[in-house]
């Protein structure tokens, strides 16, 4: 007996994509509240330990890309699949995603396990920071097996409307985070003193935690996907599939990385200011991740209904997260400008860091302007099968626009010039996200029966 038609044909889309994302949306937040209480609490150990976490940023988060650039191709794929009722084709793409998953794992402890210490050294000369920073990325790292499996076994369980469930994962990880922090951190209870690398290790224990909890879900209340092993083997076709729609973001993601990288060597000379960078990513995190909770609610809605041939359904989709995602960057924007002093402050800010960092948030932050618009923009590419689209936009919004005109701007040796290079860059990102979507509508949506 197939299964009835799945919710994200025939519920309402207003309804369907809160209900979808709201669940998402709430659990990035709490994501992102760990993010920063993890860098309140580390930094009471001194601002050199922040921006040694700081540092290991842009690492840190190209494994991330690797793990949510494949879990977005699973999810497009299986979606898509789902809605075509192609149920047996549905369980092999769930059983490959989880194998690219462990290899993936294996390659980032291997790789991460030997760049650390350089990765870290290129960006500073300070000691105490690069002490702090190897510590911490060796260890995210080689224990990122939570990660790649918590990411992996999300998006199966995203991709059958079942986002209620993520939200307990990451919500659980999180929590664990948080309780851990402090006492590995500081060496509550009898534990002992890490510092940076306690910090590093309550991450770890969060995101496998998550993972089990992850593959207990599906297991238990995922039915429309049935993982099996027994006889497996990979199949190169499906897992070129994956990655037709998931290297595209995996690329996206990657290059925001090497852009944090840039901007830590262009800020290398201002010193603190590479404090400040780090701690402005903290806080827009805050912003930015319920965009991307709503951005995983859209894009296995939009996937289903592109399969199931649904052209008016995947067009109210994507009108409605653009308003939502512009109503919450300008809110975003709001905080950020009204209140730079008091976030700031959270991390145990002095006057020198809060003299830089006060003009860089109220700078940065105008290019929120754009930017939920282009975010949601870029995801319904990737659940069309165009994520190249949101690839050349990254791609010239960070490395042939922000990079460049931040470095020229660092030559006038005043830190505040650099961080008007962010708005610059969202200003193009709008633009040619603007052209594709016609493009896009005109080669795909307007054809969709």
């Amino acid at each position: 007996m197939k299964p009835q038609e799945n919710k994200m044909g025939v519920m309402p889309i207003g309804k369907l994509l809160i209900s979808m994302s709201l669940p998402m949306m709430i659990s990035m937040l709490v994501q992102a509240l760990y993010n920063i209480v993890d860098s309140i609490f580390v930094a009471q150990v001194g601002e050199y330990a922040v921006r040694a976490i700081s540092l290991a940023f842009p690492a840190q988060t190209l494994m991330i890309a690797v793990a949510v650039g494949t879990g977005v191709g699973i999810n497009a794929l299986l979606s898509k699949t789902l809605g075509q009722k192609d149920f047996d084709k549905a369980n092999h793409i769930a059983a490959n995603g989880i194998f690219i998953a462990i290899v993936c794992y294996i390659l980032a402890a291997l790789i991460g396990g030997f760049i650390a210490e350089p990765f870290m050294n290129s960006q500073t000369d300070v000691i105490e920071v690069r002490k702090y920073g190897i510590s911490y990325l060796t260890i995210c790292c080689v224990c990122s097996i939570g990660i790649f499996l918590q990411i992996t076994f999300e998006r199966l369980l995203q991709s059958t409307g079942k986002t209620l469930f993520t939200m307990i994962t990451q919500g659980v990880g999180a929590l664990i985070n948080i309780i851990l922090d402090p006492i590995l951190i500081f060496g509550l209870f009898g534990a002992p003193r890490l510092e940076a690398a306690g910090a590093a290790i309550a991450t770890v224990t969060g995101q496998i935690v998550a993972a089990l909890l992850a593959i207990f879900f599906n297991l238990k209340f995922n039915p429309e996907i049935h993982i099996k092993f027994r006889g497996f083997s990979p199949n190169i076709h499906l897992i070129g599939q994956i990655y037709a729609v998931g290297a595209p973001s995996i690329i996206v993601q990657a290059i925001g990385s090497v852009m944090t990288y840039g901007m830590n060597l262009i800020l290398s000379s201002f010193g603190i200011a590479q404090t400040v960078f780090g701690l402005y990513f903290k806080l827009q995190s805050f912003i930015f991740m319920p965009i991307f909770g709503l951005n995983n609610g859209m894009v296995p809605i939009i996937a289903y209904n592109y399969g199931a041939g649904h052209r008016d359904r995947v067009i109210q989709t994507l009108k409605s997260a653009i308003y939502y995602a512009v109503i919450i960057m300008l809110v975003g924007l709001v905080i950020m400008e009204v209140f730079p002093a008091q976030l700031l402050s959270m991390f145990n800010a002095k006057e020198e860091l809060l003299a830089i960092g006060i003009p860089a948030l109220r700078t940065i932050c105008l290019s929120f302007i754009f930017a939920g618009y282009c975010i949601v923009v870029g995801s319904a590419f990737q659940a069309l099968g165009n994520g190249i689209y949101s690839m050349i936009v990254s791609i010239a919004r960070q490395l042939i626009v922000l990079l460049p005109v931040a470095y020229l701007l660092s030559l006038t040796k005043n830190v505040a010039n650099i961080w008007w290079a962010f708005p610059i860059a969202e200003l193009m990102s709008v633009a040619m996200s603007s052209y594709f979507l016609w493009r896009i509508n005109k080669e795909v949506i307007s054809k969709i029966k």
